[in-house]
């Protein structure tokens, strides 16, 4: 499988300048999206074949490549063959997708090449079986992307937005290659079953825990880490927007799950900790952030933010339960946080599409200049619904059974020893329903104002429904919620090789039992069958129709809508996403985001309208982000004199470094 694997990801390479020969042409779009959707479907298919003929013997080559004692050590394994579909079922999506969506790009040359090569990068990635080769694919999927980001260059947002996440992703390489060093030790080894075999010593550990953390959750936009993520993916064009939001940030989770669960070796209790506070924080502060956000990609950025707490909640709880020996809770953990990363892989690439077929037919981002859509975008709004929904955590849908399978996780932390995983446990489940609960308000809040009332503005009244291309993928990725949610055990049982290898363990196998029902640990304890909850919604939903048409009146009567007795025909009296946020906003604003209303009156018999401002601070990047651009800013202003200099002070300079350097080295020895 790893060699077919690896013909793949050349093909995708092979692409890149191929998309560079063919230019900006006519044909460049459905040939190099065509070509990918192909090899990422050949990928997947490689990957659930893995996956499901999983033995417990993984596939591996080594390529005369890297360093020259070392080679390029590759691999497919349980764990690699699971994100190897999440990987690529975004990218065959997002490519079928970019076949209607890309032919309106405006610099398809600016895309076109790096996106085969951002596919190639995270598919070696997911490949990688020694941290040289894992450290220059991670590198190059963060170049890729970069690329990608600035591609509409003459925007200057997008142009900071790319410059803040380039800084991002090297502090994160940086900590990686640290995490790495520490981990080969002194002899050098960076081949993964050395550093399996080395067993580090516990404070080595702890350290390249928290480099781990540091390096992977800045790429997967952990708070405080999140900064550049809402900045780049909106300034991304939209297909490639899913795959860093719905792709990109799950690779980051790959990095962490394979050098925590598998490099390390066994945990201490208290790692499970800092995970599990990091992973709450995210969730509850990705959430608030979302719903204060009028950008509809923005919004849905903000949300990433919220789903990638939700995962690392799960993996806190498994780094938990096997540290404290009890491996069948940690099974059902690992298996609830990988299960939530395939469904918002699922979910978010889903809105993101839609959200990219509203700004192709609108040619709009902000919400508050939408309005209508359901009328003008029937099925695009339909299937935007549905991510809604599932996104939500709502039953029958699959964004449901991972959340539930996380808090039937926390309800078996009494068994937890730890008085501290006793007391932040619970605590870590509140926040978790309290992002659960804001997460369905953040999305009545983005599809009522998007596609319900009236348009706000002409380019909303004159909205066309998208192409078949992105609707095929739309449709397709709305189906698959669907049969995720209703069929999970299907999904849970494939999880469980990955769930083995990492923990010793399983969740009960989950196929053979009746009507489909799941069980995450004693069907005594708990159970859940979506078929059953799918079946009654659409028996109630049609009795309630079929009762309604019967028994109400068959007459049409259409009448303006109650306006509180004040008739205005102005679609500005609609409620905003802002009236809608207002509430959340007095209650958490002021201690998350410092925020003010301020409101100007005009004076009496002046015919100006009033005016209402609010003020959202981002605290964490006044507090972290802002000090080190402006200490940055000052030390390259002072340092700007160096390109001023004459050639001998230049060679002063060099000598007198190169006798630093020397001394240094002397006294080292």
């Amino acid at each position: 499988m790893i060699i077919e694997a690896l013909y793949g990801v050349a093909v995708l390479l092979v692409l890149a300048p191929v998309a560079v020969a063919l230019g900006a042409t006519s044909r460049a779009t459905p040939i190099v999206y065509g070509v990918t959707l192909v090899v990422t479907l050949m990928l997947g298919v490689i990957g659930v074949a893995s996956l499901y003929g999983e033995t417990g013997h993984a596939t591996s080559v080594t390529l005369p490549l890297g360093l020259p004692w070392l080679g390029a050590h590759l691999r497919i394994d349980a764990l690699s063959a699971f994100f190897l579909v999440v990987v690529n079922l975004g990218g065959a999506t997002a490519s079928l997708y970019a076949l209607g969506y890309g032919r309106h790009e405006e610099t398809p040359g600016r895309v076109l090449p790096f996106y085969p090569a951002y596919l190639a990068a995270m598919n070696l990635v997911v490949l990688a079986n020694d941290a040289f080769s894992f450290l220059v694919a991670w590198e190059f999927m963060s170049l890729t992307s970069w690329a990608l980001v600035i591609a509409h260059h003459r925007d200057q947002e997008n142009m900071r937005a790319g410059y803040v996440y380039l800084l991002m992703a090297s502090f994160g390489t940086l900590t990686l290659l640290l995490a790495f060093g520490l981990l080969a030790g002194a002899g050098g080894n960076y081949a993964f079953d050395a550093i399996r075999a080395a067993h580090p010593s516990a404070a080595l550990a702890a350290l390249v825990l928290i480099l781990a953390l540091i390096g992977a959750g800045s790429k997967a936009g952990v708070v405080p880490l999140h900064a550049w993520l809402p900045l780049a993916h909106p300034a991304a064009p939209s297909q490639v927007s899913a795959l860093m939001s719905g792709v990109m940030t799950k690779v980051a989770v790959y990095g962490f799950v394979r050098i925590v669960f598998d490099l390390l070796g066994a945990p201490q209790w208290w790692w499970s900790m800092l995970v599990l506070a990091i992973g709450g924080i995210t969730a509850a502060m990705g959430v608030l952030y979302a719903l204060m956000q009028h950008d509809l990609k923005r919004l849905l950025a903000y949300h990433t933010v919220e789903n990638i707490g939700i995962i690392f909640i799960g993996l806190g709880l498994a780094l938990a339960f096997k540290a404290e020996g009890l491996e069948w809770a940690a099974a059902l953990a690992l298996t609830a946080a990988l299960f939530h990363v395939f469904n918002h892989s699922v979910f978010k690439s889903l809105l993101f599409f839609g959200a990219g077929s509203v700004l192709s037919s609108t040619g709009e981002r902000d919400m508050e200049h939408l309005g209508g859509l359901i009328h003008r975008m029937p099925q695009t709004a339909f299937v935007f619904l549905v991510g809604c929904v599932a996104i939500s955590a709502l039953p029958p849908l699959n964004g449901f059974v991972s959340e539930w399978l996380t808090f039937q996780a926390i309800l078996l932390s009494p068994q937890l020893s730890s008085w501290g995983l006793k007391l932040l446990v619970p605590a870590v489940g509140a926040l978790l329903a309290l992002s659960a609960a804001l997460a369905a308000a953040c999305f009545v809040k983005a599809f009522g104002v998007t596609f319900l009332g009236r348009p706000r503005t002409e380019a909303a009244a004159k909205a066309e429904e998208t192409d078949s291309n992105s609707l095929a993928a739309m449709v397709f990725l709305a189906a698959l919620c669907l049969v995720a949610g209703v069929l999970p055990g299907i999904f849970l049982d494939a999880l469980a090789p990955v769930s083995h290898a990492l923990i010793g363990a399983r969740m009960p196998h989950q196929a053979g039992l009746q009507w489909l029902t799941i069980v995450p640990i004693a069907e005594s304890r708990s159970s859940y069958n979506g078929l059953l909850v799918f079946l009654f919604v659409v028996m109630s939903g049609t009795l309630a129709a079929s009762a309604i048409h019967r028994l109400a009146s068959d007459k049409l009567r259409r009448g303006p809508a109650w306006d509180c007795g004040y008739p205005d025909p102005s679609p500005a009296t609609q409620y905003t996403a802002s009236s809608f946020a207002q509430p959340i906003r007095r209650v958490y604003g002021t201690l998350v985001f410092r925020a003010r209303e301020i409101g100007e009156m005009p004076p009496p018999g002046a015919m100006t309208p009033a005016k209402l401002h609010v003020d959202i601070r981002d605290l964490i990047w006044d507090a972290a982000y802002a000090p080190i651009a402006n200490l940055i800013a000052v030390a390259t202003e002072k340092l700007n004199v160096l390109q001023f200099l004459t050639i001998r002070r230049y060679l002063t300079l060099v000598f007198a470094a190169l006798v630093l350097l020397l001394l240094v080295l002397a006294i080292w020895q």
